[in-house]
């Protein structure tokens, strides 16, 4: 009986041990995924830039084309689709400056380049509110009517890159080719600003090496011509300096001097390259790309334009017109490279 007994348990042990192994636990119920996806009238369209930037360039001369294509170069090559970029030449003209200006402020793009003194006033005057990078200007707070010196941070929504050479070195050029000269006619815009510093710096330095000179300004391009033969007849040298005026006009320039014998040292390589012998310049299309770089830096909001500092080119290269120097018997000392 007991054995009986014990039998029955021990099955009835095993019936539940077999029972308890056979059970599934129930599934965890799961929560729905979230849809990942953005209704199609929220979603940004395809293709759409970030960035919008307006290009105004006072005129279309060597230098400054130079300039312009060096920014969009940095811009493109940093950001690709992601920046669209408006490009308009203002022909020498300064109402057109106001116009393109203005036309960009209107279409709140998100950044402006203003290339040379022109273009940057009339973006100082239509704008405080976005970001205004200037080029190839060369003192900036006497662009904008502030003072003589050269400012670093102008702490507003405007900075910018200069291309001012140094002086000093331009000047100990004109000794270095021109030794025996006595007399030096300094040729400028006076509707510059710019130029106006230009001539007064250089005129300083040129007479500490024991230079006399004489300052010749022409207003626009009607007396260019006059004052420019003026300056041949009572000069041993002309000077000009990074005048847009002057570098818009290189064959009227050119057409005086050259019938006179007159050479010329320029302030830059379009001007030399159009009416001048030799020069100091700066790269303007690396000035552009510096330009370029510091507006990626404010689009991507890595810099604030107010704290920008203005930047300049360290590279400056010794140049010379051969053409120019072979027709006025000009025999150019090594060190100096000819201007393609």
């Amino acid at each position: 009986m007991k054995k009986k007994l014990l039998c029955i348990a021990l099955a009835a042990i095993m019936v539940l041990a077999l029972a308890a192994c056979g059970e599934e636990p129930a599934p965890e119920t799961e929560a729905p995924a979230e849809s990942s996806e953005v209704p199609a009238s929220e979603a940004p369209e395809s293709g759409e830039p970030l960035y919008t930037v307006g290009i105004c360039q006072l005129a279309p001369h060597t230098a400054l084309d130079a300039a312009t294509q060096g920014f969009i170069d940095a811009l493109t090559e940093a950001l690709g689709d992601d920046v669209e970029i408006k490009n308009n030449n203002a022909g020498g003209e300064q109402p057109n400056c106001v116009t393109i200006i203005d036309g960009y402020v209107s279409e709140g793009v998100d950044l402006i380049l203003a290339n040379a003194t022109g273009a940057l006033q009339a973006a100082a005057s239509a704008t405080a509110d976005i970001p205004v990078l200037g080029t190839a200007v060369t003192n900036y707070a006497i662009a904008l009517g502030q003072d003589d010196t050269m400012v670093e941070v102008l702490g507003s929504n405007i900075s910018g890159t200069s291309d001012l050479a140094p002086l000093d070195q331009q000047a100990a050029m004109v000794q270095e080719l021109f030794p025996d000269a006595e007399t030096v006619g300094l040729l400028y815009c006076s509707a510059e600003p710019n130029s106006v510093y230009q001539i007064e710096v250089i005129q300083a330095e040129l007479e500490a090496l024991g230079y006399a000179t004489e300052v010749y300004a022409f207003t626009d391009a009607n007396d260019l011509a006059s004052i420019t033969q003026t300056a041949c007849d009572n000069s041993d040298i002309l000077y000009i300096p990074t005048d847009n005026t002057a570098a818009n006009n290189t064959e009227a320039i050119a057409n005086v001097v050259l019938a006179a014998g007159v050479p010329v040292v320029t302030g830059e390589s379009g001007l030399c390259s159009g009416c001048g012998v030799v020069t100091l310049s700066i790269d303007y299309y690396e000035l552009g790309q510096i330009t370029g770089e510091m507006a990626v830096q404010i689009l991507t909001g890595e810099a604030d334009v107010s704290e920008m500092p203005i930047a300049y080119d360290e590279t400056l290269t010794k140049m010379y017109n051969a053409a120019n120097c072979e027709a006025l018997g000009i025999t150019v000392p090594e060190g100096y490279e000819p201007i393609e």
